[in-house]
């Protein structure tokens, strides 16, 4: 599925572990994961755990359009079933309260996985999970019935059917088509009701989490006081949770280090402000924890807008833009490599990165300046100017985040060097995806990108072209091609890592010329919380153990 959304500057193969230089050969230490990891002997019982986050979701299907956001991720987790688990190296195992076994039981003539699922398993309704919960997210996800808005259907719709084993608990996966990332499915299973009509699908998770199966089970939203609670669920067939309960506050960016510091929060996501690094290190009996993860920041630019529907005037805009300086104020301050990310698929510190952006990858003003002269926008005093309509180009950041504001302020002077205006609109954090970026009502944004241990079928959704012109799911950028799709379909359904990489860079290069997506750097991810909260923070590819997150003292 598509990698979440996030607001601040929160897309594998194998991480790179303790002591990876970045790609610029700066060898300080790049970690893995950071999140204190503490047996849970060493975990006390009980608890509140206090977590800031900087967006109140109103749709809880992640599997929606609407609910891929890194936000609900970090909340649902705690809740929701998955069948696989990743480690800090991306290494994959099966989720053992959700799935006993999993694997591919033929390759000939089909690929066929097998499931076989934790007979404990249920949701928080009573019913147990079972193989019809499977084969009503396919049915959901495979994208043959478009009044399902989902986020994405990569995998799901290579799926020739799903069905009982020798019981309720074996799930037979047959797929018309090979599907490598076959492990990236499922994940998170929801319950076969809402999976069962468009209308439940939709709204049945608006504004309400109806049910769970996981350690934690849903305490109640405040609208008011902007806070999420969920509860230990104490009929989770698991490790018992350590914590009572996690009440998750929303604040717009800017103020959750300000509560942080004053002692009302546990942790937050500082996101890449070297202000805020510096005020969280400064906190006593705090940490910044700091690790590598699938993640990068970038600019999308939106195809469908009338003034960047042509491609050469969008390459101007990319070839005007200094992503160096960008990177470099961004990341001043934060203690990591300044590195530009020249792929879409693949980070700096992964297996199968290569650098595809060539010419389109610089910034270069003068040869900006032709492609605008070529396209017909022609000086008319500071601005450009065709048919009688000026470039000014609107830059949509959520408010709160000053990392935003600075990036539109840096490209706001670059761009006004090649006569394109852009006028900065800041708009609230909590309709920044919904109201903004989702339907299109923007012309370059920025935000970030929550990959996966998937590097291919996480990114898929987001450029892959739209089937009728019309619906572009998770592809914000709106523009897309046959030859892209090709070759993400071919590294989708190679179970060759190898070649799988060859046909993702061969999209990578394409992707550079489309100019939907402008990677800038990855981001490093900075966790602050207070120094006695163990197994949580800087997570990397490293899936959270939430029944494991607790205080040692």
């Amino acid at each position: 599925m598509a990698g979440s959304l996030c607001l601040t500057g929160c897309g594998g193969g194998p991480q790179g572990g303790p002591g990876s230089p970045g790609a610029t050969g700066d060898e300080r230490t790049i970690r893995a994961f950071d999140i204190n990891p503490q047996p849970r002997d060493k975990v006390k019982d009980g608890g509140t755990l206090r977590w800031g986050i900087n967006e109140f979701p109103a749709q809880w299907n992640r599997n929606h359009v609407d609910g891929n956001l890194a936000m609900a991720a970090v909340i649902s987790n705690a809740l929701l079933p998955g069948p696989f688990w990743s480690n800090e190296k991306a290494e994959i195992s099966v989720d053992r309260d959700y799935v006993l076994a999993a694997s591919v039981t033929a390759q000939r003539p089909k690929q066929v996985v097998t499931y076989t699922l934790n007979p404990k398993a249920r949701w928080s309704d009573g019913k147990p999970i079972t193989w019809a919960d499977y084969q009503a997210q396919w049915q959901a996800l495979n994208g043959k019935d478009s009044d399902y808005h989902i986020v994405s259907s990569t995998g799901y719709q290579d799926i020739e059917k799903v069905a009982r084993g020798k019981d309720d608990h074996e799930v037979v996966v047959t797929f018309a088509r090979p599907f490598g990332d076959w492990q990236a499915l499922f994940a998170p299973l929801l319950p076969a009701s809402t999976n069962g009509s468009p209308q439940a699908f939709n709204t049945a998770w608006l504004n309400k989490i109806p049910v769970t199966a996981g350690p934690f089970k849903f305490g109640g939203f405040d609208q008011t006081a902007k806070t999420i609670t969920l509860l230990r669920d104490d009929g989770w067939w698991g490790n018992r949770a350590k914590l009572d309960r996690i009440i998750y506050r929303s604040s717009e960016q800017d103020s959750l280090i300000g509560a942080f510091s004053n002692g009302e929060l546990d942790i937050i996501d500082v996101g890449p402000s070297a202000p805020d690094y510096a005020r969280a290190k400064a906190t006593s009996g705090a940490h910044v924890r700091q690790a590598a993860g699938p993640d990068f920041r970038h600019f999308t630019f939106n195809g469908s807008s009338e003034l960047l529907k042509d491609q050469n005037v969008r390459q101007a805009v990319q070839l005007g833009i200094d992503r160096q300086v960008i990177a470099r104020s961004d990341l001043q301050g934060l203690d990591w490599p300044i590195a530009l990310l020249n792929n879409h698929f693949f980070m700096n510190t992964q297996e199968g990165y290569q650098d595809n952006a060539g010419s389109l990858g610089v910034h270069d003003p003068g040869r900006a300046r032709q492609l605008l002269d070529a396209a017909g926008w022609k000086l008319s005093g500071a601005v450009r100017q065709k048919d009688g309509k000026t470039l000014e180009l609107r830059f949509v950041v959520p408010s709160g985040v000053q990392l935003s504001k600075s990036e539109g302020e840096l490209a706001q002077s670059m761009l006004a060097q090649i006569g394109v205006k852009l006028t900065i609109q800041a708009v609230p954090s909590d309709d920044f995806f919904s109201k903004y970026v989702i339907p299109g009502n923007f012309d370059i944004t920025p935000f970030a990108y929550i990959g996966t241990p998937f590097p291919v079928s996480s990114s898929y959704g987001i450029y892959a072209n739209s089937p009728d012109g019309r619906t572009w799911n998770a592809n914000f950028g709106r523009t897309g091609s046959a030859a892209i799709d090709q070759a993400m379909s071919r590294a989708a359904q190679t179970l060759n890592p190898a070649r799988a990489g060859t046909q993702a860079n061969k999209a990578d290069r394409l992707l550079w010329q489309q100019v939907n997506v402008l990677p800038l750097y990855q981001r490093p991810q900075n966790v602050a919380t207070r120094e006695t909260l163990a197994n949580v923070g800087a997570r990397g590819f490293y899936n959270l153990r939430y029944e494991d997150i607790g205080f040692t003292g």
